[in-house]
């Protein structure tokens, strides 16, 4: 079991940043590889970005690649996501999720933190 905690969401202005952290336990969390999704009012949850288990590769969805940055730091156990130049279209809930399967599938998800842009 993995257990995951979303924070760092609130409420910021276009153009803004913002930096969001993902707490893990229950397992190495240098093990598995770990994402971030977001879900905005009346659509479906969407991939952001996701970084392999030791950092050194990461992925992005084209709507935030060059302004969003994942990281992780695998001594504190913890996933980050900065954001920069915020969007009113980045307003949703932000979830981190965890591939301890392996198989590219996310198996644990956090309870998932509100960012809401306003411009």
């Amino acid at each position: 079991q993995v257990q995951l905690v979303e924070s760092g969401g609130g409420l910021v202005q276009a153009g803004d940043s913002l930096r969001l952290s993902c707490a893990a336990s229950g397992r190495t969390f240098s093990s598995y590889a770990m994402g971030w999704f977001r879900q905005a009012p009346g659509k479906e949850r969407e991939f952001v970005g996701a970084i392999r288990r030791n950092g050194g590769s990461t992925y992005y969805a084209d709507s935030v690649k060059g302004r969003f940055t994942i990281s992780r730091d695998n001594a504190k156990s913890t996933l980050y996501l900065q954001m920069n130049s915020l969007k009113p279209e980045d307003t949703a809930v932000y979830y981190c999720a965890a591939d301890v399967g392996g198989k590219g599938d996310f198996d644990f998800w956090g309870q998932g933190t509100q960012v809401t842009v306003s411009s």
